[in-house]
């Protein structure tokens, strides 16, 4: 079936759209900023960023459209045989942190690439998916978060769910802290199952379940008190986000080395965060729950159904 660009910008386009304008009702203080950029190489994008809101002490929701003669080398890592080529890369990419401790941090990305060359059909795939860090965790949002992951796959392969959960848990693995970034969700990429429709079926429904996953935990947790101790484990947390971001997260890598426009691509990284030298939660603490509890890859379906 014929590989539709447009049809995949204006869905793009739109789920951006959707997605701040969900994000400023439940912020109810601010709203987002839009940056208009181009990238000197081929195309450009959106950048859209709420910051110091009531509920999200920051929220961007990008998206970009490049294109250029040559892929960058994070993009052909895992496909040496596509170096080279000419490309085109189309995609939305949203990091939300919350204010409050209680709320947890999220991360949601959907693109699509294509890899040309003359004389030689083109190249294509789809990628993306959602993940969830939180600070102090709570096993029904768990659950909920993983039902709607579950849900955004069910329709177009069994075994997708079970795929890709354990690809995001795998992925958002920080090697260097041996633990996981989160709670997973989903990952995919290289992703071109039977067609076209197909492939960008599946990708749209990711992206369509990213509000029904995320906000209901909002609203439940947005209002939980909290104080100092509960903020300053969050700012330490947050710090495994960035080193993840800065050292692992393909996506940041291909947009650095692809010329992107570098506010957009940090825009990922949280507007506050500490460092403290070899920290460790106290026994049986709140904190320390987040470790031997949720910080450890798990079947939260399975969880829901003991």
């Amino acid at each position: 079936m014929a590989i539709d660009i447009q049809a995949i910008r204006d869905y793009l386009l739109g789920l951006q759209d959707r997605i701040c304008a969900a994000l400023e009702k439940e912020d109810g203080k601010e709203k987002f900023r839009e940056d208009s950029w181009d990238r000197p190489e081929g195309g450009g994008g959106k950048s859209r960023v709420l910051a110091d809101g009531e509920v999200f002490e920051q929220a961007g929701v990008n998206f970009s459209h490049v294109h250029g003669k040559n892929l960058p080398p994070s993009a052909s890592a895992h496909r040496p045989e596509l170096a080279g080529r000419s490309f085109q890369a189309l995609g939305v990419s949203l990091v939300i942190h919350p204010r409050n401790p209680y709320v947890p941090t999220s991360h949601c990305n959907v693109r699509f690439f294509m890899a040309e060359k003359p004389g030689a059909e083109p190249v294509w795939w789809f990628g993306g998916g959602f993940d969830l860090t939180p600070y102090y965790g709570f096993e029904e949002d768990a659950i909920h978060w993983h039902k709607t992951a579950k849900a955004a796959c069910d329709a177009f392969g069994p075994d997708y769910y079970a795929r890709f959960k354990k690809w995001c848990d795998d992925y958002f693995f920080i090697k260097h802290r041996h633990e996981p970034r989160g709670i997973g969700g989903l990952f995919f990429d290289d992703f071109n199952d039977r067609n076209f429709d197909h492939a960008f079926g599946f990708m749209r429904s990711v992206g369509d379940h990213y509000l029904p996953a995320y906000l209901p935990i909002v609203q439940k947790r947005k209002a939980m008190p909290w104080g100092e101790r509960e903020r300053d484990f969050q700012l330490y947390r947050r710090g495994r986000y960035v080193e993840f971001n800065l050292v692992y997260d393909r996506g940041t890598l291909f947009g650095l080395q692809s010329g992107g426009r570098t506010e957009s691509i940090l825009m990922s990284l949280p507007p506050r965060v500490l460092w403290r030298y070899d920290w460790k939660p106290q026994p049986g603490s709140p904190e320390a729950k987040l470790y031997e509890v949720f910080l450890k890859p798990r079947d939260w379906l399975a969880t829901e159904a003991t």
